[in-house]
């Protein structure tokens, strides 16, 4: 296991700080409340600002003496994160939903300080292509991230109907029928951006594996769109839509983060 601190930097302890100061911040917009909301707002603000500086840090090597990028399973949870963060700022512009932002800080607060404590090893880029390939890569996992978040209020809502045998709440200010049109967008939204980043891994490839990561990441692919095609030819919704939303996103972490954290954590050595 390689820890941040004792990484070759010229930076000495500051991403350490940075991460604490981050972490706080996120704390900070995770536990205002209703009476206290004017805070959660510039806290969760400056968390991202310095959640930000830490991944460049990290992932895009400033202030390191070797060169390359740092590609383990905290910093890939930690961007993926940071972007979900990112699109809930842009969609609480439109709908504010405080109990996402709790988690979504909660969750911040997390993979900061996972980043730093397990940033995985430098490693080289092998191809030109290969930057633009991860940062899709990641940007899936951001966009169905932010979708399971969404269908999982979304599950909550039905099951409160359910058991209360009332009309459609809307939950947490917005409709049930909205929430489940902006879950699906994000599935499609990260379908696509996961398949840019297959076929970009495959035609810019010099030497194509079926390892775990591929495995896993092309069962995924299939998951989602088997999703996709339940969906508009045979309707798919509720239970059965999200548990497959739930399957895929399960088979894309294991695909790279979760493979990752058993390589660099529990086995203590290099995913190669």
């Amino acid at each position: 296991m390689i820890l941040s601190s004792g990484s070759s930097s010229t930076l000495g302890t500051a991403p350490l700080v940075l991460a604490l100061v981050a972490a706080l911040a996120y704390a900070m917009a995770a536990l205002s409340g209703d009476a206290r909301a004017r805070w959660a707002t510039p806290a969760l603000l400056l968390a991202g600002l310095l959640h930000a500086v830490l991944l460049a840090l990290d992932i895009g090597g400033s202030g390191r003496v070797e060169p390359g990028a740092r590609l383990g399973f905290g910093p890939v949870l930690s961007l993926a994160v940071w972007l979900m963060i990112a699109v809930h700022a842009i969609e609480s512009r439109f709908v504010p939903l405080p109990a996402v932002r709790r988690v979504l800080a909660v969750a911040g607060a997390v993979v900061v300080l996972l980043a730093w404590a397990f940033p995985g090893e430098v490693r080289p880029l092998e191809s030109p292509w290969a930057p633009l390939h991860w940062m899709l890569g990641v940007a899936s996992y951001g966009l169905f991230g932010a979708a399971v978040l969404h269908a999982a209020m979304l599950d909550a809502a039905e099951r409160q109907m359910r058991l209360r045998a009332l009309p459609a709440p809307a939950p947490l200010g917005m409709p049930l029928l909205r929430l489940e049109r902006l879950t699906f967008r994000f599935v499609e939204a990260g379908f696509v951006v996961l398949t840019l980043a297959l076929v970009l891994g495959l035609v810019t490839t010099t030497h194509w594996r079926w390892d775990h990561k591929t495995v896993f990441s092309l069962l995924g692919w299939a998951v989602f769109a088997a999703l996709l095609a339940g969906r508009m030819l045979r309707g798919w919704r509720g239970k059965r839509a999200t548990r497959w939303l739930y399957a895929g996103t399960v088979l894309l972490l294991l695909g790279y983060a979760g493979s990752r954290f058993v390589f660099e954590v529990v086995l203590g050595r290099s995913a190669g």
